[in-house]
């Protein structure tokens, strides 16, 4: 197995034995803003078992949407799922909501503790067209690995 990227790795050491979820979501909202080139968003949403719902938690970027129903738009797709939501254009996904008229495209990747249980996602967006590639997903993907791994107190 390769080595972890650069911003896992300094991920890693920076929630190094914090137990605090949003001071974990906090940093890691800001160390995706300031490592990724060409974002505008950067953060999480959380899941809300009594509502079935995403929350707004933590993130970097303009005011954004508080509350996503299951399912809906990209966030509660990848949620609903369980899969990563690569989209090259926002504009063309069907029932995506529009937070930010600025953002163009938008990575989303599910967050699961380990034995299966909905924690919520982690999003990001950035005002270019198709700017996520599949290598930006597969370090996203590590990324929220070892994220939830800080987390996940199960």
């Amino acid at each position: 197995m390769s080595e972890p990227s650069l911003m896992t790795q300094q991920l890693d050491a920076l929630l190094f034995q914090e137990e605090d979820q949003t001071a974990n979501l906090a940093n890691a909202s800001a160390l995706l803003m300031q490592s990724l080139p060409d974002i505008n968003w950067a953060g999480f949403y959380l899941y809300q078992q009594s509502t079935d719902e995403l929350n707004l938690g933590p993130f970097q970027g303009k005011v954004a949407c508080m509350h996503i129903k299951n399912g809906a738009g990209v966030c509660g797709k990848a949620l609903q799922t369980k899969k990563v939501q690569r989209i090259a254009n926002v504009h063309d996904f069907p029932g995506h909501i529009a937070c930010d008229s600025d953002s163009n495209a938008e990575l989303v990747v599910p967050l699961f503790t380990k034995t299966c249980q909905p924690i919520g996602v982690m999003d990001i967006d950035s005002t270019t067209l198709a700017r996520f590639t599949t290598e930006d997903q597969s370090e996203l993907i590590e990324f929220a690995t070892v994220l939830v791994q800080h987390i996940d107190s199960n």
